[in-house]
């Protein structure tokens, strides 16, 4: 054998040694082992989201203040308490003698007011109402929670799958780094110093990103532990469920992105927008338009209430008076004396038609709120069914075409570089590109589940519709 060809034969095993590492590798870390050592905590979203809302202070707050406005209401049915009177009327100022006059005697009156019309009746049924409205605000409350909460957890969780699929990757570009080294070392190798120089650099990138991302899982778990810190509320409950225990820090999440199932899936079907009158009518049972609604009908009952000022608010008084015998000893007669009162709201321009205009006033303030949420929601409406169809397609082409695509470029660029026909710079390219798309698809996946919450937010009429699994939504997927 030509001395000539010995450093040809071994350039080319070099080469041929690095494509089967590169494949080794490859193989290795798609089929890389779980961390051995994990928190003994690990929750799924609807786990999370369960603990969230059983732990919510803001819950109990409701609750109570709902209790207050239901005594208030019974309270306000009520009569006011009578008001008795006790005195000695027409005593002599030179004697002070109880017998000395005629007219003195001792009195004991009591009196009773009736408010005016239906105000008893009207205030009650207003409380009533208004107390009416705190359920409604307690499940759009845990709607709400359910949103944040998991969408809190669907941007830890992509954190954490990013971090898996660069951690896979790590050890194929450690094994590139030295494949380079070894190779640029040799006379005959084709390997140059910038390739070295590259493959360090995109490991150090990668150790940079890895970092960026525990970051993130880091702060979102901090943020879902708000959540599912059950320290303060132990002050308000007495007993804690088991599964209401405190798991505010050391957990993990699920290795399984859910899968949540689109309410009222027709309307995702078309990109056209949909007809108003459809929209409102899936719409007109969320908690929080029926809470609006709620507080409609109770400023509806402060109209009458106002109204009722036009009536006269009236009261009866009875009065019973004791005399003594005079000097002479003889007798006299006790005194009992009974009365009406009223009073007669004959100047109403300033004070009972400014009421009832007042109340007019509020009413119609409270009817905007309701068609202000209507007009956000719609909009919420289309804008997160825009993005969701988008996604669609992006999750689309990303599994069937850019995936296989980028892998099929990256194995081409190996081959190119084993047959001495490519360089080393085009095989670090390739692999990137094709952990970056990965990346990119599950980004795309979670994105997809976070538009599916808050659109769910919008037709649901109970909090646990929002994260319900139905299997027959799946074509959407």
């Amino acid at each position: 054998m030509s001395i000539y060809m010995k450093p040809l034969i071994a350039a080319f095993t070099m080469r041929l040694l690095l494509g089967q590492a590169i494949l080794l590798m490859a193989a290795m870390s798609v089929q890389a082992a779980e961390p051995h050592h994990e928190p003994s905590k690990i929750i799924g979203m609807a786990m999370a989201i369960k603990a969230a809302k059983l732990k919510d202070p803001w819950l109990v707050g409701n609750k109570h203040s709902q209790d207050s406005i239901d005594s208030l209401s019974i309270a306000a049915g009520s009569l006011p308490d009578p008001n008795i009177s006790l005195g000695i009327n027409n005593l002599a100022a030179d004697s002070f003698s109880f017998g000395q006059e005629a007219m003195t005697n001792a009195k004991i009156g009591i009196s009773q007011m009736f408010p005016a019309g239906d105000s008893l009746a009207i205030k009650q049924r207003q409380l009533e109402l208004k107390a009416g409205q705190f359920p409604f605000q307690r499940e759009d409350r845990r709607a709400k929670v359910t949103v944040t909460v998991g969408s809190l957890w669907l941007n830890a969780y992509n954190a954490q799958e990013s971090i898996k699929i660069i951690e896979k990757n790590i050890p194929l570009f450690e094994q590139l780094v030295d494949i380079a080294q070894s190779s640029y070392s040799t006379a005959m190798g084709k390997s140059r110093q910038q390739d070295v120089i590259r493959a360090q650099l995109e490991l150090t990138r990668l150790d940079d990103r890895l970092t960026i991302l525990h970051q993130r899982r880091e702060m979102f778990q901090e943020q879902i532990s708000e959540w599912l810190n059950g320290y303060f509320l132990d002050k308000y409950l007495a007993n804690q469920e088991s599964e209401g225990q405190n798991i505010s820090s050391g957990f993990l999440l699920t290795r399984k992105l859910p899968d949540i199932a689109l309410l009222n899936s027709q309307l995702y079907v078309s990109p056209a927008p949909i007809e108003q009158g459809l929209l409102f009518e899936k719409i007109s049972g969320h908690p929080a338009l029926r809470a609006i609604e709620q507080k409609i009908r109770t400023s509806q009952a402060g109209i009458d209430l106002a109204k009722q000022k036009y009536k006269p608010a009236w009261g009866i008084n009875a009065g019973y008076g004791y005399r003594s015998s005079d000097r002479l000893g003889i007798g006299r007669s006790d005194l009992f004396s009974v009365g009406v009162t009223f009073s007669v709201p004959l100047f109403t321009a300033n004070r009972q038609d400014k009421q009832v205009l007042s109340a007019l006033s509020k009413t119609s303030a409270v009817k905007t709120e309701k068609w202000q949420f209507l007009r956000k929601m719609m909009a919420s409406f289309e804008t997160a069914k825009a993005q969701f169809l988008r996604l669609n397609e992006r999750q689309k082409i990303f599994q069937s075409r850019l995936l296989p695509q980028m892998s099929e470029q990256a194995e081409a660029a190996l081959t190119a570089y084993t047959n001495d026909d490519g360089d080393f710079a085009e095989v670090m390219r390739a692999r990137i590109a094709e952990m970056n798309a990965q990346v990119n698809a599950l980004n795309i996946d979670v994105e997809r589940q976070k538009t599916i919450l808050q659109l769910n937010y919008i037709f649901m009429t109970n909090a646990d519709d929002i994260i319900a699994k139905d299997h027959r939504a799946g074509d959407l997927k």
